[in-house]
């Protein structure tokens, strides 16, 4: 697995997905390529706005690719508040944006572009993985 540890994450979203993205992990296919940085930008995001208070923390992100399957796994880990996002209903896309509560797109939009997304809180991190077949 390749992974690095950014501290602190404040405004360093696009330093994070740029590492995720340039891992020899990731598939050479654009549309593919698309919808996993689509989808690790969302993850990424909500833990640098959400995860600690005051937004001073640390986020360990890495890639592995199963050569058998072929499946890219990507972890986000941090040590901020416990939070699942995978717990919030989906939201109602069919409203226009002004009639539809604030959050739960961009774990949404992950959902719709990622073959798999599970969530667990361990050894006081919250650990999202999120998987594609490449």
């Amino acid at each position: 697995m390749m992974k690095k540890r950014f501290n602190p994450i404040t405004d360093r979203s696009s330093e994070i997905v740029a590492f995720l993205m340039a891992s020899p992990d990731m598939p050479k296919d654009e549309d593919l390529r698309f919808k996993i940085e689509l989808s690790i930008e969302e993850a990424v995001e909500n833990v640098v706005q959400y995860a600690y208070e005051g937004g001073i923390g640390w986020l360990e992100a890495g890639t592995s690719l199963d050569d058998k399957s072929l499946i890219l796994t990507i972890e986000l880990r941090d040590a901020g508040m416990p939070f699942n996002p995978l717990e919030k209903d989906d939201p109602d896309i069919t409203l226009s944006a002004g009639e539809r509560p604030v959050g739960g797109l961009g774990i949404y939009i992950c959902k719709s572009m990622m073959d798999s997304i599970s969530y667990r809180y361990e050894d006081g991190n919250n650990v999202l993985v999120m998987s594609k077949r490449v």
